[in-house]
């Protein structure tokens, strides 16, 4: 199975979406099961966007967890240079910030960066966490 919606069969870009749609809402018991039943961790959306960005950036924490127990690219980013890190700074969901950083996560990568998202956001506290302070 490939890691892109848009190089997907129609039938099967229908299913894609709903597993898009239980990242989106945290749904993360049925999530799970289809990544267990092969969905892959990192299956991405025509913008680039990962099941663990949606999770991330919708501060469902529990599907965060799942995903990353399941082989989700902490630093994956999107088509726009965003990863799942600076999503969760810009959304403020500091339990997701540090479980993505406890996961392998790189403060540094991405467009912007969660350094500067945080910097950006008046964040003094996260921009500490991420330089180790």
């Amino acid at each position: 199975m490939t890691d892109s919606i848009s190089e997907l069969d129609p039938e099967v870009q229908q299913l894609a979406t709903k597993v898009f749609d239980l990242a989106r809402l945290g749904d993360t018991d049925t999530l799970a099961a289809y990544v267990d039943a092969g969905v892959p961790a990192n299956l991405a959306n025509d913008r680039g966007d990962t099941l663990l960005m949606l999770a991330a950036y919708h501060g469902h924490l529990d599907a965060v967890i799942a995903l990353l127990e399941r082989g989700a690219d902490a630093n994956k980013a999107n088509d726009k240079g965003q990863t799942p890190l600076s999503g969760a700074v810009f959304k403020g969901e500091d339990e997701v910030v540090r479980t993505l950083l406890a996961h392998g996560a790189d403060p540094s990568l991405g467009t912007p960066s969660a350094v500067e998202a945080a910097e950006t956001f008046g964040r003094q506290d996260l921009v500490e966490l991420f330089r180790g302070e």
